[in-house]
This record gives structure tokens, C-alpha cells and sequence, in this order.
């Protein structure tokens, strides 16, 4: 597979903190601190060293596509005449972005080559955006690249999914639950449909790739929605997740409906920083800094504290990831995300023993949600405990009624292109109550369905108007768990009106924590990003 002959990467790590131990790094979105965390009941989860990435990915593509896991090879399902139809993921993913080529224009590329070659001409092009904005022109291009965006978009074949377009969207039944299932018409009705997915966490592929990334609001709020996010036990182990279990329920309709999906699935290692340049140290563990690290992140941290916050913005939403592609694998989706999960979990995870009182995160820059945007205040609680929290496989990292610590900066800021329905959100919703259930019960309709949001959604670059409530309910699990959150350095009152506990420093916010639960409590930190998943038991 082009690795052969390669060091092993050093795997994840537990760390015991006492009273030698450096400094550990937090970050605070575009900026980041150094903190001593208490020796003696404190820990620091590191990730798994990034795998060694395929050497000759062109090649393992093609090999992929000729092998497919129950499935007849790619070459096979395509036939002069036929409709095909290549979806992607949009722009949420991979974080942060990856240097060019992105591996999704790699393989579009082979597609295209091999449906060139069997004489398919009704080809189009769709970036699965769910509820998401619409990606950009310059967004699309670096996903597909220019050749095949200046080939498609001219003439209208490649675009992004509209999930509020009546008459491209096809009804293909309900599930045994209940759940109603319509997806982007073209894809329903296509001889084929090649789906084309990156996984950076193990919650991303599988039927989700369809059954959510092509649906509509219709269908998306069946899982969207706090019964389901609450009793989610990680969104990262899908045999613990309610929303899996629903999007499989879903993925079974579109089988039976007759929709032919060739699943496409590779898996990144989390060489987000690389091993050069300014950003390398990062990348690193503090106590294997060099003096030249050192003087490294000393001069970076006091530059960026100097600048403005969209100076930093800026300089970090233009970071490329020098990302290594460590597995392609196609075919039948299932047998895919299985294999594509295995890869995941060999990345990612590492063997915890125990819950903490305490969890410590520092929240980085960017989510799925912010890219070339701010991270307002609801993608903060979205980030820290929807994502981070559910970074987890068996247990929890904290206790049952334990206390989730968050360093970030946390504006009262919003996009308002991006964003304009969280605005209205913030001012409104989380004014009256931070209840999943109440919230959903009160508000969410009257979002979903305004018609300013729906027109902005469509026509310009918006979430759609139910999006914040969705990024709410992401939390809902942590919520129930936890019995306090703490965030250190954000603004004060966009952190209260959150329904959280500000702290200047993270000292304070330890104190703070023994109020809930007690004196001299456990401290864990999850060093994150580079990607790292706990194993706890």
C-alpha cells in the first residue's frame, strides 16, 4: 500500500502530571496559553502520532474503485446512457482544510476518467450540504479542483444540494420509527450514485453520508433533535448513537427505494501542523520542546497577541493542513465505513482507565461550522460539548455531574452572512431558555419554516434558520451529564447568557469547580487538535 518499511508512529499517551511537568498548551481560539495544571491529580491525554500516510494515492484510488467491497468494480456500474450522479462533502470537512490536491478531487478526477472511458455524458456534480451553507466558488474549487469545476459548474452540473427546493428533492418512504426519508431528487433518481467522503472522526461516513448530507429539513429533524442527541452516547461509536441508529434506519429506505450508492470513504492522519514552519511545534509534546520551540511559540503567542481578532482569524482559517491519506476503500456502504472505522480508531484512540471530576479542553479556531467565518458563541458550546466531549468511546471522560472547563475567547461576534438566524437565536431563544427540549417545543418550528431564512439559505450563504438550534441540541447529552460548565476568557456575558460559568484565569476556574465537586478534585485535560479519541474504562 506504499508504507511498507515505515517507522511506526508512537501511539497515544497518558500523561501524569507532577510537579516536573512543563506547562501544558490550551488553546484559545485563534490564540493559545500555557498552564500549569495541579500535580499529583492530574492528567493530559496526547494523540497517536499521525500514520504514515499512502505514498501513491492516485493508484490505491484506482485499486479501490477495481476492488470494491461487495460490489462489482466501479467500471462495471457504468454504461453509456446511464444518469450519474458524484456527491460530496462540503466544506465542513476535512479541519482545518487540506493542502491541494484535496483527496476528493482525486478521486472525482478517476471517476470522471472511468466514466469518460464507458461514455457516461449526464454527469452531475452535488456538494451534500444538508443545512449547511452553500459552499463558494473558490470553495468548491479547492474540493474538486479547477479542471473539473471550469468542466461542470459553467453548464449547471455541479452545485450545491438546496434541502429547501421542492422540486428536487424525491419522498422514498418512512422507516419502521416513524422517520420520514427525502433526499436530493437527482441523487434519488440516478442509475448511480457515488458518494465521496472524508472521515477525519469516526462519526462522519456511512449512511450519514446520504441520509443526512442529501435530505431535507423534513427528514433531518427526525434525528436532529434532543431525544435523539441526549441518549447519543458519543456521536463518535455509532453503535452508541442514537443519531447513527437513525440515519441506518434511513439508509435502509433508500436501499429498498431502489437507490444504487457506490460508497467512496478515505481516512486522514492528524498531521494538522506538519513537522516544519511556524506551526510545527504544535504538532508537538510540550516536554519534547527544543529551546528553539520554545522561542517559537513565545514569539507566535506574543504576535498574535498583539494582533486584532480578524487579523488572527484570518491567518489561521488560511492554514492548509499537510494531511496524509491513509486509506480509500469503496463499494457497498456498510462493509466501507466498517473498514473505514477500523482506520479511524487505530488513529485516534487511546486506552484511558477512569473518569475525571474534572475536564479541561481548550477550544481551537475553527469547527465544522466556522470555516472563513467567527465562532460565535453557540458554535463554542456546539464545539465543547457536542464535539469534544463526545471524543469518547464506552464512558464519558468526566463523572456524572463533573465539570467540563473550556478556554476560549468566546465573542459576542456572529457572521452576518453565515449566521444570521443564530443572532436571532442568541437574542431571542437563549434569552428565555437554554432547555433542548423547551427550546425545540417553543422556538424551532417558527425557524425552520421563516421564510427570510429559507431565502437566505437558498440564495445566498446562510445556515438554514433551524442550524443553531441543531448546533444546541449537539450539547444536550453534556448537558444532562455535567454538572457545571466553566469557560475561561470569554466574554463574560455572552459566557452567562450560554447558561455557563465565566473565569478569568484557569486557576479560577479550578476553584470554582470544588463548588461542585468538592475539594481536591481529578484533573484531566484532552490535548485536542492534533485529533485524539479516549478509550475509557
Amino acid at each position: 500500500l506504499g508504507w511498507e518499511g515505515a517507522l511506526m508512529p508512537r501511539p497515544g499517551f497518558v500523561l501524569d502530571v507532577d510537579r516536573s511537568t512543563p506547562p501544558t498548551l490550551f488553546w484559545r481560539g485563534e490564540g493559545m496559553s500555557l498552564e500549569r495544571l495541579p500535580a499529583g491529580r492530574s492528567r493530559v491525554i496526547y494523540a497517536p502520532e499521525p500514520h504514515a500516510a499512502i505514498d501513491d494515492i492516485d493508484g490505491e484510488i484506482r485499486r479501490a474503485l477495481d476492488n470494491p467491497l461487495d460490489s462489482d468494480p466501479l467500471r462495471e456500474r457504468l454504461f453509456a446512457g446511464m444518469k450519474l450522479t458524484i456527491c460530496f462533502d462540503d466544506v465542513s470537512l476535512p479541519l482545518p482544510k487540506m493542502r491541494r490536491p484535496d483527496i476528493r478531487q482525486r478521486i472525482i478526477e478517476a471517476v470522471l476518467d472511468l466514466a469518460a472511458e464507458a461514455g457516461v455524458d449526464d454527469v452531475h456534480l452535488i456538494a451534500a450540504l444538508a443545512l449547511h451553507r452553500r459552499m463558494t466558488e473558490s470553495e468548491l474549487r479547492e474540493a474538486v479542483g479547477d479542471r473539473v469545476y471550469d468542466a461542470f459548474a459553467p453548464s449547471g452540473a455541479l452545485y450545491n444540494h438546496d434541502a429547501e427546493d421542492p422540486d428536487n428533492l424525491a419522498f422514498l418512504g418512512t422507516t419502521k420509527h416513524g422517520e420520514e426519508v427525502e433526499i436530493n431528487k437527482r441523487a434519488a433518481e440516478s442509475d448511480l450514485l457515488v458518494y465521496v467522503n472524508i472521515n477525519i472522526v469516526s462519526m462522519d461516513g456511512g449512511h450519514k453520508s446520504t441520509a443526512t448530507g442529501l435530505a431535507s429539513y423534513r427528514s433531518i429533524r427526525h434525528h436532529h433533535n434532543p431525544a435523539t442527541m441526549e441518549h447519543s452516547r458519543s456521536f463518535m461509536d455509532r453503535h452508541s448513537s442514537e443519531l447513527h441508529h437513525a440515519n441506518w434506519r434511513m439508509g435502509e429506505v433508500i436501499r429498498k427505494a431502489g437507490v444504487q450508492v457506490f460508497q467512496i470513504e478515505t481516512t486522514l492522519n492528524t498531521d494538522t501542523f506538519g513537522d516544519t514552519g511556524p506551526l510545527s511545534v504544535l504538532q508537538k509534546r510540550e516536554w519534547e520542546w527544543t529551546t528553539r520551540d520554545r522561542v517559537t511559540f513565545m514569539g507566535m503567542k506574543a504576535g498574535l497577541d498583539r494582533m486584532s481578532a480578524s487579523a488572527r482569524r484570518r491567518i489561521f482559517q488560511g492554514w492548509e493542513a499537510p494531511y496524509g491519506v491513509t486509506s480509500v476503500t469503496a463499494g457497498a456502504v456498510e462493509p466501507v465505513h466498517e473498514r473505514t472505522l477500523e482506520h479511524c480508531f487505530a488513529q485516534h484512540l487511546v486506552p484511558v482507565e477512569g473518569q475525571t471530576d474534572v475536564l479541561t479542553m481548550g477550544l481551537p479556531y475553527i469547527c465544522p461550522y466556522n470555516v472563513h467565518s467567527i465562532m460565535n458563541p453557540i458554535l463554542v458550546m456546539c464545539l465543547g460539548l457536542g464535539y469534544f466531549f463526545n471524543l469518547y468511546r464506552g464512558k464519558p471522560l468526566v463523572r456524572e455531574g463533573g465539570v467540563l472547563i473550556l478556554s476560549h475567547p468566546t465573542p459576542w461576534e456572529f457572521h452576518p452572512v453565515h449566521h444570521p438566524s443564530y443572532i436571532d437565536f442568541f437574542e431571542e431563544v437563549l434569552a428565555d431558555t437554554t432547555d433542548p427540549k423547551v427550546m425545540a417545543d417553543t422556538y424551532e418550528e417558527r425557524y425552520a419554516n421563516d421564510e427570510w431564512y429559507r431565502h437566505l439559505y437558498r440564495t445566498s450563504y446562510a445556515y438554514h434558520g433551524v442550524h443553531p438550534f441543531y448546533m444546541w441540541y449537539w450539547g444536550a447529552h453534556a448537558l444532562r451529564h455535567l454538572g457545571s460548565v466553566i469557560i475561561v476568557g470569554g466574554d463574560v456575558k455572552a459566557v452567562r447568557r450560554l447558561g455557563f460559568r465565566p473565569a478569568s484565569t484557569l486557576q479560577d476556574a479550578l476553584e470554582m469547580a470544588t463548588d461542585t465537586v468538592g475539594p481536591q478534585p481529578t484533573v484531566t485535560h484532552l490535548h485536542n487538535p492534533p485529533i485524539v479519541m479516549a478509550d475509557v474504562t
